[in-house]
């Protein structure tokens, strides 16, 4: 069952080293809790409504608060043939800065 098979994932160190270029990262939390504090380069998708999401031809990668709601995503958008990678973790382990505000 595709449920069960194992997301492609990056951990926070990764991360770090794809902030320093572009990037296509999505998260996927709920307006209120992006608005909290979210990754600059971060747009908001809330998983709710991650299937209207069309890729641009080059990976995506999906933040949440933990992980546990960017793996789901990751795994819709891979279903939809999109490269798509968990960002292990989630905003809980991130420790570069972050922008508040819905932009």
């Amino acid at each position: 069952m595709f449920l069960f098979k194992k997301v492609p994932s990056i951990n926070q160190t990764e991360l770090q080293a794809k902030l320093k270029g572009p990037i296509e990262l999505i998260d996927v939390r709920s307006p209120e809790e992006y608005a909290q504090g979210h990754i600059a380069k971060a747009k908001n998708i809330p998983m709710e409504r991650i299937k209207s999401y069309k890729g641009k031809g080059k990976p995506v990668y999906l933040i949440c608060a933990s992980g546990a709601r960017s793996k789901r995503a990751a795994q819709q958008l891979i279903a939809e043939g999109i490269e798509a990678y968990n960002i292990d973790g989630g905003m809980m382990q991130f420790m570069g800065p972050v922008k508040v505000g819905k932009k």
